[in-house]
């Protein structure tokens, strides 16, 4: 069973594009877990101090994209400013954790791998913003 299983079965109208409202909540699952997996790399190296910025980054990036997976997974009585303005919030803290572990991604290979995943995030984010204007 998978998320597009799920919304298909909803007895309630889904708004926008079915297979780009899926692609985000996907993105944002992985995106949650990758940031919070790179935050906690970026705790085991030796350069933790000048890291600590991306740690934050990351851990916040992982909970809006955790929240906006919910948010955006229910289709019942949805409110369409809050999940914009949900989905918006989401764009732009993978942004930042994007535009941040890209400035570590050279000597960290967790914080390339981090800033590609908030990357296709954001863009999936994006695209759903897209498919419900």
């Amino acid at each position: 069973m998978s998320i597009r299983d799920m919304l298909e079965a909803h007895p309630q109208p889904i708004s926008g594009d079915l297979a780009v409202r899926v692609r985000c909540i996907e993105q944002c699952s992985e995106c949650a877990v990758t940031c919070t997996s790179c935050a906690d790399a970026d705790l085991g190296e030796h350069d933790v101090q000048e890291l600590v910025r991306c740690i934050g980054l990351c851990l916040d990036c992982a909970d809006v994209c955790d929240a906006t997976r919910r948010i955006v997974t229910r289709v019942t009585s949805a409110d369409a400013a809050a999940v914009r303005a949900t989905v918006e919030a989401c764009v732009a803290a993978c942004r930042a954790s994007r535009a941040e572990c890209e400035r570590h991604a050279a000597h960290h290979e967790h914080c390339r791998v981090c800033a590609e995943v908030c990357r296709s995030c954001e863009e999936a984010c994006a695209d759903f913003l897209a498919s419900i204007a």
